[in-house]
């Protein structure tokens, strides 16, 4: 069954979906482009789509009929009224307050608007369980952000900058198979390290620090999520002592990400670890989120998430320890989600590397 197809059964028969968001799009026509509308009903779908996409749209996009789109609304109140539906659910969590008032004036015929979060969720759920081929890419590109990170630990010296360090990376990931970068990198060194996502300027790199990298890479619209602490020489015992604490942290969230947790009891695994250890104030973020089509989906190992994980969710296993004006580590893996275990996508090590 195609994702359209799984969609519009999940529809009521006098339902339709009206699915306007790049990345959702995308989801179901396999198609990457910046405008076009996929409209999903019981028995049929289109995807409405203008002339700098429709010849690249007739090649590739397989699971519903493809249409040039001349006048988007009076086409949309066609297909609205040709297809006897009654009610249009549309992507609330997406959709602007403009776009939806545009739509009500502009849609004729009898027919009722579904603004709530019902087609939102639907679809967040649906892509919450990832297919192989999706979990394929996305451990493509693990590789190509793990390459990426050997080629930075050979470029880090004394002197060089946060922002060169993130550039480093980032043109190594561009010139070896990512499509785009799954979202501004992070490269921090010495004490702004403490901030989890400080921003890299033209401080440079000093001995006996740690370098902070925050990074990933996308795949046919999949992305990857890494992080690696590193220290430039010797570091504190100060240092190595939390950062020890981290790392098993993260390994004990690891080993407990099975079916069946939730992402709240994943996240208290190794919270309380950290916190047992005299660091609890300084772990303030979650301990991860799913990863795919976007850096950040749904479900989330924080704090307040509730959600049973499931094989085949892929979640993001992130602890850190942020000491303000001192140091912060952070050690991120991503895996997924079996019966008994988890598998996990990241290869890069792990134990403390001294430059």
């Amino acid at each position: 069954m195609n994702r359209i197809e799984a969609l519009r059964q999940k529809l009521p028969a006098d339902s339709c979906a009206l699915i306007t968001s790049d990345v959702n799009r995308r989801y179901f026509t396999g198609m990457k482009s910046s405008a076009g509308t996929l409209i999903v009903f019981r028995n049929a779908a289109y995807l409405i789509i203008d002339s700098r996409y429709i010849e690249k749209a007739c090649d590739t996009v397989t699971d519903c009929d493809v249409i040039k789109q001349e006048r988007l609304y009076s086409q949309l109140s066609d297909l609205i009224a040709g297809n006897h539906t009654e009610r249009v659910w549309v992507e609330s969590d997406t959709m602007t307050l403009s776009e939806f008032e545009r739509l009500r004036e502009n849609i004729t015929g009898t027919v009722t608007f579904n603004n709530s979060s019902d087609l939102s969720r639907i679809i967040g759920e649906m892509r919450m369980i990832k297919s192989d081929s999706e979990i394929a890419l996305m451990e493509k590109a693990q590789r190509i952000a793990e390459k990426a990170l050997e080629n930075a630990l050979n470029f880090i010296k004394e002197g060089v900058t946060e922002r060169e360090i993130a550039l480093c990376l980032d043109e190594y990931m561009l010139r070896n198979g990512a499509e785009t970068l799954s979202f501004e990198t992070i490269a921090l060194c010495g004490t702004t390290t403490s901030m989890p996502h400080g921003v890299p300027s033209d401080r440079p790199l000093k001995k006996g620090e740690f370098i902070l990298m925050d990074f990933g890479a996308v795949v046919e619209g999949y992305h990857s999520d890494m992080t690696r602490t590193v220290a430039l020489g010797d570091v504190t015992e100060e240092m190595e002592q939390a950062y020890s604490v981290v790392l098993e942290a993260q390994n004990r969230a690891i080993n407990a990400a099975v079916c069946g947790i939730t992402g709240k009891r994943l996240d208290c695994v190794a919270r309380d670890f950290i916190a047992a250890n005299g660091y609890g104030e300084y772990f303030g973020h979650g301990l991860g989120h799913s990863v795919g089509m976007e850096i950040h989906e749904s479900p989330c190992a924080n704090t307040r998430d509730e959600t049973v994980l499931q094989e085949n969710m892929v979640i993001t296993i992130e602890p850190g320890v942020y000491l303000p004006k001192k140091f912060g580590i952070r050690i991120e893996d991503f895996v997924v989600i079996k019966q008994n275990s988890c598998y996990n996508l990241t290869n890069a090590p792990k134990n403390l590397i001294k430059l």
